[in-house]
């Protein structure tokens, strides 16, 4: 897979702050080359391709018994694109550390939602918002960017809905950056640069519809 030349210092220069117009075109370039971008708080925005890189696998995406449970029981109301905004917002609000949901990721991935490529999951209860999470669909490929919870599990149910989205309209990749202690209780898993591009080339190939 080529990259195109904006992003090319990325493999070459360990500064990611690349001279570049922050806009919704340039966002699906480096999501469809493997790179994403992250704001920092004096205001620049900084482009990253990890190695190794975190998935989740949506063949065996594991949950707990008792998460389980909970999805079954229905204590969340369960939507799609119903509160962008509010979700982004705080996700932004709700970052355990630094500052990357900056204004400008606000504004160009609200953009990107009114175009059809940025996406929420959004779970309620009792009429009010509970967690939520937020990414970008790409192809066959969905980009997971940042998640909350208000009420407990509210943002793994968000998760597990995600997962049987995916499935069901055939798509085959779910990144998720970089791995941590959390996603690691999903069976998230991490693979070189190399075999993700190779797994986005192929996403990038189908067409499904996330909504």
């Amino acid at each position: 897979m080529l990259i195109f030349d904006h992003f090319l210092p990325l493999l070459t220069n360990p500064n990611n702050f690349l001279n570049l117009n922050f806009t919704p075109e340039i966002v699906l370039a480096a999501y469809s080359q493997g790179i994403f971008p992250m704001g920092h708080a004096g205001g620049q925005i900084a482009w990253y391709s990890p190695d190794p890189r975190c998935i989740i696998d949506l063949q065996n995406f594991h949950v707990s018994r008792r998460l389980a449970r909970t999805y079954r029981q229905n204590k969340f109301e369960l939507k799609v694109n119903s509160a962008f905004d509010q979700v982004i917002r705080i996700c932004a609000r709700s970052e355990a550390e630094g500052i990357w949901i900056t204004d400008d990721i606000v504004r160009v991935y609200t953009q990107l939602h009114e175009r059809g490529f940025a996406h929420s999951v959004e779970a309620y209860k009792d009429g009010k918002l509970a967690g939520g999470l937020y990414g970008i669909s790409l192809g066959g490929a969905f980009m997971g960017e940042s998640m909350f919870h208000i009420e407990r599990d509210a943002s793994k149910i968000c998760l597990m809905y995600l997962v049987e989205r995916l499935r069901e309209r055939n798509f085959v990749l779910l990144d998720s950056q970089y791995m941590t202690s959390h996603l690691s209780t999903f069976n998230a898993i991490s693979i070189s640069r190399a075999e993700y591009l190779i797994r986005l080339e192929q996403a990038l190939k189908l067409s499904p519809e996330f909504v």
